[in-house]
């Protein structure tokens, strides 16, 4: 089973809706299998996709899962979860699960939701202050560290893969999702600072590049080392929004010339951490989806089951392009046949 993580400690970088497409399409193109996704972003925009965006009422569905008696959320396992921080209580995982195809008929009847939930937020500070006590004997860090790795077990394989979309942060609820994933899917734009934020993200989570040795003993990445864990290995790096029209001599061109660069310096210094050997395989292109991804989003649809002519936004017609509508979904096979 894989595990994937789609991450990038800076924000904008357009993760959210690209995690919800290539659910979407790796869900379609692999019927017999079950998939789970899991929306640890306290913002919460991936499930409001899954139940139906703006167009299908995805907020509203998403605010009854938190009202029903066991909040239904990532936020209500976390709940549950405060009480008993370094031993599993007993309960059903399925209290947490919600299942998409109910509220969203566009999305495929083989994906189960934990929904994102904002309280994730005000819950930041219990869980990091759990995670420091001292206590003789359990490693307090690496149990609430494994929160969602104690998650997925409970589902004893009933999952053939798991997709996980994170906050563009390190905070303690990004290092939980980051924990239990295995591949790492690092979505990045054509501007510098996404060459920075790509640079942290090695830094952040494989200690690579640390700015002073006095970190390492308490870097993410060296915490699960001694504990014996494997760290998320980078699966891909996806060039995504580039500009449709971006010639070789552009700005935008050197920027991606410079991130090509630094990821060939790792794969030479650090070939460990990639699942790839050569650049060409872990690297996927992404053209800005413009329109018809605005559409998507309201509608809460995966460009598999978008169609072309005129739609109803908000009383606004617009018109969406089978050519389009093409681009985007080849796009997407691309992203999902490297996975």
């Amino acid at each position: 089973m894989s595990v994937f993580a789609f991450w990038n400690n800076k924000g904008g970088t357009g993760k959210t809706s690209l995690s919800f497409q290539t659910i979407c399409a790796y869900a379609e193109k692999h019927k017999g299998m079950k998939i789970l996704a899991i929306d640890l972003c306290p913002q919460a925009n991936l499930s409001e996709l899954f139940l139906g965006g703006l167009i299908g009422k995805g907020g509203i569905h998403l605010t009854s899962l938190y009202e029903s008696d066991k909040r239904r959320s990532i936020g209500g396992y976390f709940q549950e979860r405060m009480p008993s921080p370094f031993s599993m209580p007993s309960f059903n995982y399925k209290d947490f699960l919600c299942h998409p195809h109910r509220y969203n008929r566009a999305v495929s009847a083989n994906i189960d939701l934990v929904a994102g939930d904002s309280i994730v937020e005000l819950q930041t500070n219990a869980i990091a202050t759990l995670s420091n006590t001292r206590l003789p004997g359990p490693d307090t860090w690496l149990a609430v560290i494994d929160w969602l790795n104690d998650f997925i077990k409970m589902t004893e394989n009933q999952y053939d893969d798991i997709f996980i979309d994170t906050n563009p942060s390190f905070s303690v609820y990004t290092q939980i999702a980051l924990a239990a994933a295995n591949r790492l899917v690092l979505p990045v734009m054509a501007d510098d600072s996404s060459r920075r934020a790509i640079q942290n993200a090695f830094s952040l989570v494989h200690g690579i590049k640390l700015p002073s040795a006095m970190y390492k003993e308490y870097s993410f990445a060296e915490k699960l080392r001694n504990a014996g864990r494997a760290l998320p290995l980078v699966h891909l790096v996806v060039k995504n929004r580039l500009t449709q029209y971006m010639g070789s001599a552009t700005a935008y061109n050197s920027v991606l010339n410079s991130i090509d660069n630094d990821l060939n310096e790792l794969l030479a210094s650090h070939p460990d951490i990639f699942t790839f050997s050569s650049l060409s395989e872990g690297l996927v292109e992404i053209r800005d989806f413009q329109t018809t991804g605005v559409v998507a989003f309201a509608e809460g649809k995966p460009f598999i089951r978008m169609n072309a002519g005129t739609h109803n936004i908000q009383g606004r017609d617009t018109q969406i392009r089978q050519d389009y509508i093409e681009n985007c979904r080849s796009a997407i096979a691309t992203l999902v046949n490297k996975l």
